[in-house]
């Protein structure tokens, strides 16, 4: 068999060979019209390449990179003020502030390649390895160094795909699980749902529906978001830089390009209380599988109004009503994600530095890079 595979990288979706979506049927996130999302409105630290593998002229592998200049955000997160940050803040400006990922960074599960099935797996994992040195090589002409370079997300089956010379020497590591809610075949509404916790999760269910009596929850159409863009993008922002460590920032225009690109397949649902937009969640239809994405809101309502919980409520009623088979509810407030019902998966990810001094060091490092969360994991069902 051969597996010498080559790879093409470009740097515009209208490059992309015609056949790319074919092979983008595992997840929407490798699909053209996605990385036209990314192109129109990601992040302003972050540049984003597409590579294609081919055996002979035929297409037989897609794959995401981002590149992140972690210099150019003016906050890496503001929650944690303590000496760790600091530390945190050194080591990134003069280590690791240039960060080439393969894989997304903006989104958590495997949506950095996928494969033909006709693939031979190692053949395709070297081309990828090849591609990734040959983009270091573009930024490099740039006068840009790649300090870490980083393959992001995969379960414990997925990562097995690296057991390969190539990525010996990288660092393995494990990062925050992926908080995933699996949709009970048996349900066919939210009651079934309700029915289905214990008292204190069905009291916690009621609880939050109480509080939030008196918030009015809307589906959002494009002309909305235009219209309520600058309050969006206020209650967005909020709860971003609360978060314990940042990568990047959305852009402004960013949920109205995703609405423009995917229509209905994106859903928006905006929070009001006298008419006035408190928050809002967004959600994508990913196959069978609902993604959660950003969200924000006002924190001092959210707490009052148990707003956050409320919204993961109303994910799960939405999957339920639409029988979708999982929701992907990703990384942070993983307590409370657990409290309804979501299930942590264990990620990994592989990670090299550009320095064989720093790559020894790499295990206490990370220590610093990723901030530990210690969480007690709750299982709400009878």
């Amino acid at each position: 068999m051969n597996t010498a595979y080559s790879f093409k990288i470009y740097s515009s979706t209208a490059q992309l060979p015609e056949k790319w979506d074919d092979l983008a049927v595992s997840t929407i996130f490798l699909s053209k019209k996605y990385l036209q999302v990314l192109e129109k409105s990601s992040p302003e630290n972050m540049i984003c390449n597409f590579i294609g593998i081919f055996d002979n002229e035929i297409l037989v592998g897609i794959a995401l990179s981002q590149f992140l200049d972690l210099i150019a955000l003016e906050s890496f997160g503001e929650r944690d003020k303590c000496i760790k940050t600091a530390v945190r803040n050194i080591i990134f400006r003069n280590f690791a502030s240039h960060v080439l990922v393969i894989g997304n960074n903006m989104l958590t599960g495997q949506n950095s390649f996928a494969l033909s099935n006709a693939v031979d797996n190692k053949g395709a994992m070297q081309a990828l390895h090849a591609a990734t040195s040959e983009l270091k090589k573009i930024f490099k002409s740039k006068g840009i160094k790649i300090h870490i370079t980083t393959y992001k997300d995969f379960d414990k089956k997925e990562i097995k795909n690296f057991d390969i010379p190539e990525f010996q020497n990288d660092y393995q590591f494990s990062t925050q699980p992926n908080m995933v809610f699996s949709i009970n075949e048996k349900w066919q509404s939210e009651q079934d749902y309700i029915e289905s916790l214990s008292k204190k999760y069905r009291d916690q269910y009621k609880r939050a529906r109480k509080k939030a009596a008196l918030v009015e929850k809307r589906k959002l159409h494009l002309e909305d978001i235009i219209a309520l863009e600058d309050t969006i993008y206020e209650l967005y922002f909020h709860v971003a830089k609360n978060a314990p460590f940042n990568t990047f920032f959305l852009p402004k225009n960013h949920f109205r390009v995703f609405k423009e690109i995917f229509k209905d397949k994106f859903l928006f649902y905006g929070y009001f209380i006298n008419e006035k937009l408190i928050g809002f969640n967004t959600l994508i239809k990913n196959g069978e599988v609902m993604d959660t994405y950003f969200l924000g809101y006002d924190e001092s309502i959210q707490r009052e109004k148990m707003l956050y919980l409320n919204m993961l409520y109303d994910m799960i009623a939405y999957s339920i009503n639409k029988n979708f088979k999982e929701i992907i509810f990703a990384r942070t407030a993983l307590e409370i994600k657990s409290s309804v019902g979501a299930k942590p998966v264990k990620m990994f990810g592989l990670m090299d530095h550009s320095s064989k001094i720093v790559n020894l060091y790499l295990p206490k490092i990370f220590k610093y890079l990723e901030p530990e969360t210690v969480w007690q994991e709750r299982n709400p069902f009878k």
